[in-house]
């Protein structure tokens, strides 16, 4: 299994106001219940879309589809469960714009390949304003070069050099980091005397 390298978001995006979202309001702690993230994206903002009536965001049916998440700041405050970047990614979101970003939330959605990357207050502001008078809009999110691309239009974007490096070259996938190296991981194993009819002596 070789890591895969995420080098471009593209697709509709979903716009988000508000400041200090955390991760209780991104996946309410009731659905952490169970011992996979099978289903999570169902309940993405379960609360906050029940008090909305249907029009939240991501219950509005312009923005089906969307797989850029456009937020604000402090996105992903509260708890650190992985759950939250989880539900988002089930639900389809394959990258996040904000303003900024609970270190831990952007941590679980970089082990996931989705990237998180700042826009100053006025850019994602545009970004948001422009998705709602235009939801059909289709956008290429590039990780080289960051920024967001729109038909006749683009904005420029900040990542940290440590994630954008490993989104861009399949690092940020651990576990398929690890399998690709099945040849050693095998001679590793035949080393190691508790795998290999180890014996504890009385």
């Amino acid at each position: 299994m070789t890591p895969a390298p995420v080098t471009m978001v593209e697709g509709k995006a979903i716009p988000l106001q508000g400041h200090d979202i955390d991760t209780d309001r991104i996946i309410p702690a009731r659905f952490l219940k169970s011992i996979s993230f099978t289903g999570l994206g169902n309940h993405v903002f379960a609360d906050d879309r029940a008090a909305a009536g249907g029009c939240h965001p991501f219950d509005r049916p312009e923005h089906q589809g969307a797989r850029i998440l456009v937020v604000n700041r402090n996105f992903g405050c509260g708890s650190s469960r992985e759950h939250a970047p989880q539900a988002l990614r089930r639900w389809g979101i394959a990258a996040v714009i904000g303003e900024s970003f609970a270190e831990i939330f952007a941590s679980n959605c970089l082990a996931l390949g989705m990237p998180c990357l700042r826009g100053e207050t006025g850019v994602v502001e545009d970004i948001q304003q422009l998705v709602q008078e235009q939801p059909g809009v289709h956008f290429c999110l590039t990780l080289a070069a960051p920024r967001l691309r729109g038909p006749d239009r683009h904005w420029p974007l900040m990542i940290e050099s440590g994630p954008q490096t490993m989104l861009l070259n399949g690092g940020w996938d651990g576990t398929g980091l690890l399998l690709s190296h099945g040849d050693e991981l095998q001679r590793t194993a035949l080393r190691l005397p508790y795998l290999n009819d180890f014996v504890l002596s009385s």
